[in-house]
Protein backbone atom coordinates (compact mmCIF):
# COMPACT_ATOMS: atom_id res chain seq x y z
CA UNK A 1 0.00 0.00 0.00
CA UNK A 2 2.72 2.45 0.96
CA UNK A 3 4.59 1.80 -2.29
CA UNK A 4 1.50 2.53 -4.40
CA UNK A 5 0.75 5.85 -2.71
CA UNK A 6 4.28 7.11 -3.31
CA UNK A 7 4.01 5.93 -6.94
CA UNK A 8 0.85 7.98 -7.41
CA UNK A 9 2.42 11.05 -5.77
CA UNK A 10 5.53 10.87 -7.97
CA UNK A 11 3.44 10.29 -11.10
CA UNK A 12 1.27 13.29 -10.25
CA UNK A 13 4.34 15.50 -9.74
CA UNK A 14 5.81 14.40 -13.07
CA UNK A 15 2.51 15.16 -14.85
CA UNK A 16 2.28 18.61 -13.23
CA UNK A 17 5.91 19.36 -14.20
CA UNK A 18 5.24 18.31 -17.79
CA UNK A 19 2.15 20.55 -17.94
CA UNK A 20 4.16 23.48 -16.55
CA UNK A 21 7.01 22.98 -19.04
CA UNK A 22 4.62 22.72 -22.00
CA UNK A 23 2.63 25.80 -20.94
CA UNK A 24 5.86 27.79 -20.43
CA UNK A 25 7.07 26.70 -23.88
CA UNK A 26 3.79 27.74 -25.52
CA UNK A 27 3.55 31.14 -23.74
CA UNK A 28 7.18 32.29 -24.09
CA UNK A 29 9.47 30.10 -26.24
CA UNK A 30 12.50 32.42 -26.06
CA UNK A 31 12.19 32.72 -22.28
CA UNK A 32 11.92 28.94 -22.05
CA UNK A 33 15.11 28.47 -24.08
CA UNK A 34 16.93 31.06 -21.94
CA UNK A 35 15.77 29.27 -18.80
CA UNK A 36 16.97 25.89 -20.11
CA UNK A 37 20.36 27.30 -21.20
CA UNK A 38 20.82 29.11 -17.88
CA UNK A 39 19.95 25.98 -15.90
CA UNK A 40 22.34 23.90 -18.02
CA UNK A 41 25.17 26.41 -17.45
CA UNK A 42 24.61 26.47 -13.69
CA UNK A 43 24.54 22.68 -13.54
CA UNK A 44 27.73 22.48 -15.65
CA UNK A 45 29.57 24.96 -13.41
CA UNK A 46 28.51 23.11 -10.26
CA UNK A 47 29.53 19.81 -11.82
CA UNK A 48 33.02 21.03 -12.77
CA UNK A 49 33.59 22.73 -9.40
CA UNK A 50 32.63 19.58 -7.52
CA UNK A 51 34.74 17.44 -9.81
CA UNK A 52 37.72 19.77 -9.44
CA UNK A 53 37.68 19.73 -5.65
CA UNK A 54 36.87 16.05 -5.30
CA UNK A 55 39.78 14.83 -7.45
CA UNK A 56 42.07 12.44 -5.67
CA UNK A 57 45.53 13.60 -4.73
CA UNK A 58 48.53 12.16 -6.61
CA UNK A 59 49.36 9.99 -3.59
CA UNK A 60 45.89 8.46 -3.71
CA UNK A 61 46.22 7.88 -7.45
CA UNK A 62 49.51 6.05 -6.80
CA UNK A 63 47.87 3.93 -4.11
CA UNK A 64 44.97 3.15 -6.43
CA UNK A 65 47.36 2.07 -9.21
CA UNK A 66 49.30 -0.10 -6.75
CA UNK A 67 46.07 -1.71 -5.56
CA UNK A 68 44.94 -2.45 -9.11
CA UNK A 69 48.34 -3.94 -9.92
CA UNK A 70 48.24 -6.16 -6.83
CA UNK A 71 44.69 -7.26 -7.60
CA UNK A 72 45.70 -8.14 -11.16
CA UNK A 73 48.66 -10.18 -9.90
CA UNK A 74 46.51 -11.96 -7.35
CA UNK A 75 43.87 -12.77 -9.95
CA UNK A 76 46.52 -14.03 -12.36
CA UNK A 77 48.12 -16.18 -9.65
CA UNK A 78 44.82 -17.81 -8.70
CA UNK A 79 43.94 -18.45 -12.35
CA UNK A 80 47.29 -20.10 -13.02
CA UNK A 81 47.00 -22.28 -9.92
CA UNK A 82 43.59 -23.56 -10.99
CA UNK A 83 44.38 -24.07 -14.66
CA UNK A 84 47.91 -25.53 -14.47
CA UNK A 85 47.43 -27.94 -11.60
CA UNK A 86 49.07 -31.16 -12.79
CA UNK A 87 50.24 -33.98 -10.46
CA UNK A 88 53.21 -34.90 -12.74
CA UNK A 89 55.09 -31.69 -12.00
CA UNK A 90 58.12 -32.10 -9.84
CA UNK A 91 58.27 -30.06 -6.66
CA UNK A 92 61.84 -28.90 -7.36
CA UNK A 93 60.87 -27.26 -10.65
CA UNK A 94 57.80 -25.59 -9.18
CA UNK A 95 59.78 -24.21 -6.22
CA UNK A 96 62.50 -22.77 -8.44
CA UNK A 97 59.92 -21.27 -10.79
CA UNK A 98 58.06 -19.71 -7.86
CA UNK A 99 61.27 -18.13 -6.56
CA UNK A 100 62.11 -16.66 -9.96
CA UNK A 101 58.64 -15.14 -10.45
CA UNK A 102 58.62 -13.24 -7.16
CA UNK A 103 59.27 -9.54 -7.31
CA UNK A 104 61.24 -7.70 -4.71
CA UNK A 105 59.05 -6.66 -1.87
CA UNK A 106 58.41 -3.01 -1.14
CA UNK A 107 58.33 -3.76 2.57
CA UNK A 108 61.34 -3.24 4.83
CA UNK A 109 62.28 -4.78 8.14
CA UNK A 110 62.40 -2.39 11.06
CA UNK A 111 64.85 -3.43 13.73
CA UNK A 112 63.36 -3.43 17.19
CA UNK A 113 64.68 -3.66 20.72
CA UNK A 114 65.10 -7.42 20.79
CA UNK A 115 68.21 -7.57 22.96
CA UNK A 116 67.12 -5.23 25.75
CA UNK A 117 65.50 -6.60 28.88
CA UNK A 118 62.20 -5.16 29.95
CA UNK A 119 62.10 -3.39 33.27
CA UNK A 120 59.41 -5.37 35.03
CA UNK A 121 58.34 -5.10 38.62
CA UNK A 122 58.30 -8.45 40.42
CA UNK A 123 55.68 -9.12 43.03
Amino acid sequence: MKKQTSFYIVTGLIILAAIGIISNLVKDPSGFIKMIVGTALIVAVIFFVIRRFSQASPAQNHEQRAFKKAAKRSKKRFQTKESTHSPKRSSVKSLSAARKKRDTSHLTVIEGKKGKKKNRASF
